[in-house]
């Protein structure tokens, strides 16, 4: 299973950006999605998931009500839209797919350990 992302890109504050993240190898139904984020001189930090099926979503608390998360099966492409992009949502994004297994109540993860391949990230850059 591999990840690639792209779209990350330079826009000024208020502005918008959508990352996809292509998964090859692997079939798209079976693994939970994450997006990750790490800022300069900061830790890696979750930004938001999405379960195998890509109906349930959740994210942290700074991105809420401005990022979404979306996938299409048909294309293997898992989506992190965002909007209203503040200088602190500066940082190199990741994507990751988590095999499982999940539960009803933990449908995918908001912290890094369950997730078992990671893509390269694409560098998100929020200035005027």
């Amino acid at each position: 299973l591999q990840l690639v992302e792209s779209g990350g890109g330079s826009v000024q504050p208020g502005g918008s950006l959508r990352l996809s993240c292509i998964v090859t190898e692997f079939t798209m139904d079976y693994y939970a999605i994450g997006w990750f984020r790490q800022g300069p001189g900061k830790e890696r930090e979750a930004v938001g998931c999405a379960n195998d099926i890509g109906d349930v979503t959740r994210f942290v608390d700074s991105v809420k009500g401005r990022f979404t998360i979306s996938r299409d099966h048909t294309s293997s492409t898992a989506y992190l839209q965002m909007n209203n992009l503040k200088p602190e949502d500066t940082g190199v994004y990741f994507c990751a797919a988590d095999l499982g297994p999940w539960t009803v109540q933990a449908p995918c993860a908001t912290d890094s350990g369950p997730y078992d391949y990671w893509g390269q990230g694409t560098q998100v850059t929020v200035a005027q």
